[in-house]
């Protein structure tokens, strides 16, 4: 059996095929609804190796085959066994040729893309991940010529979780070395951050830094839940931004949320510009860009992204929803007049990027698409593409018991109703800015052009 996928990129052959030879590039590619994770990319395109790691301890290898390999035009990965970790994958055969192939547009050179697979899988279940795949490559490389920037040196802490992951394979895909602070031993890519301490010459050579790094605030909001938000981002934020003015980078990007205008504003449209609100979070958060502006007040150009609801499978509020609408037992919380602004992942990489480059941003940041949604709207449109019920409301008893009372007013029940009123100064174009498509893009149930 074999299945057949093509479709043509607007960016020239090299371009395409440098970005498919970068690290980062299975990371971007891996659709977010496939279980398991990039625990190896390949070194070359040519003869390298890739590794999935999947549920049950499973290993899934790409052994890439030199005989199929065409520099700038074509390469080929071939599944392989390899003792026990891949032991139940052993009847699954899978060869997949990628081939590129320059083409002449209207405004300029483009590729024609075209990946041709033979697997015991039925194309019904591999077409979605083919459409998934090409509308990554066409909107990342779109991304990175919109942005136009010199390849730098940026250093990332948090980089291991949902938005340090794919940013680090976005910015790497993009040309730009990237580098790992982490609090364990360091390995290749990587330099020991003590959050306590930091070395002096953490930054070194440094041209940028993303500070994502923050305990979750997802728990019940007990006094130990609440020191760990606060002690992990208060302090930690200070002195790693007093470090970046110190060491002369160009940019200091933060994380933020939208929880700095508090949990319950009615129907005021919130911009950058609106007061702060009250509550727990708010007061963290205020506490916490606080922190971060020590590297403007020192010259360096800072950000703090303020971000909105999340969405992904992979994490946040899509993948605990997921299962409960899948299963047909979703429904509007509370009511589901509250609003929620929130934002796709990768619209909320493509942020983080603007932000590292682009010298008109400075400050607070709304990370959230321009149209908010009432809870209600959010529960029909996801039920629509998992095509399931909408029909049983969720008391508010559920968050409770997860949550406590005022994690469930912070979190499940916040009524924020966010706007990017700066990205839109700036002409910040959204990859997906209705609901209903970003839900598809990251649920594997995109609707294709004729289909």
């Amino acid at each position: 059996m074999s299945i057949q996928h093509w479709s043509t990129i607007a960016a020239p052959i090299d371009e395409v095929f440098a970005w498919h030879a970068r690290p980062g590039a299975l990371q971007r590619l891996l659709p977010p609804w496939v279980p398991g994770r990039v625990r190896r990319e390949a070194e070359s395109l040519a003869d390298g190796r890739a590794e999935l790691a999947l549920p049950g301890a499973q290993l899934w290898i790409g052994q890439h085959d030199p005989a199929g390999f065409v520099a700038g035009r074509a390469f080929v990965d071939e599944r392989v066994d390899e003792g026990l970790s891949s032991v139940a994958l052993g009847a699954m055969r899978w060869r997949h040729e990628h081939r590129f192939d320059p083409v002449a547009l209207p405004g300029g050179e483009g590729t024609r893309v075209h990946d041709a697979v033979e697997t015991v899988i039925g194309s019904q279940l591999l077409r979605p991940m083919f459409v998934y795949r090409h509308r990554q490559l066409a909107d990342d490389l779109a991304r990175h010529r919109e942005l136009a920037a010199e390849p730098m040196t940026i250093a990332i802490t948090g980089g291991g979780g949902l938005v340090g992951t794919a940013l680090r394979a976005f910015l790497s895909t993009g040309g730009h070395r990237v580098i790992r602070l982490v609090r364990r031993d360091a390995e290749e890519g990587e330099r020991r951050w003590d959050p306590a301490a930091p070395a002096a010459d953490l930054l070194e050579g440094v041209d940028a830094v993303v500070h994502l790094a923050g305990a979750s605030i997802f728990g019940r909001f007990d006094g130990e839940h609440r020191h760990r938000i606060r002690s992990s981002r208060i302090g930690p934020t200070r002195r790693l931004a007093e470090l970046a003015a110190a060491s002369g980078v160009r940019a200091f990007v933060s994380a933020s949320a939208i929880g700095w205008y508090g949990n319950d504003r009615g129907e005021s449209s919130l911009a950058e510009t609106s007061g702060a609100g009250s509550g727990f979070l708010a007061e963290v958060v205020d506490d916490w860009e606080a922190e971060a502006r020590v590297a403007a007040e020192a010259g360096v150009r800072a950000v703090q992204v303020r971000t909105g609801l999340v969405l992904s499978p992979r994490g946040g509020m899509l993948q605990v929803l997921r299962p409960i609408y899948q299963a047909g037992l979703g429904g509007p919380l509370a009511g589901g007049a509250h609003w929620q602004s929130w934002i796709d992942l990768d619209d909320l990489v493509d942020v983080y990027a603007r932000a590292l480059v682009d010298e008109r941003m400075r400050g607070p940041v709304n990370a959230v698409v321009p149209d908010a949604v009432r809870q209600e709207e959010f529960a029909a449109e996801l039920a629509g593409v998992l095509r399931r019920p909408a029909i049983v409301p969720t008391p508010s008893l559920g968050p409770r018991v997860l949550l406590g009372q005022q994690g469930m007013q912070e979190l499940a029940l916040a009524n924020q109703r966010v706007v990017p009123e700066r990205l839109a100064a700036l002409g910040h174009r959204f990859r997906r800015p209705r609901l209903e498509d970003a839900l598809r893009h990251q649920l594997g149930r995109q609707r294709e052009a004729g289909r």
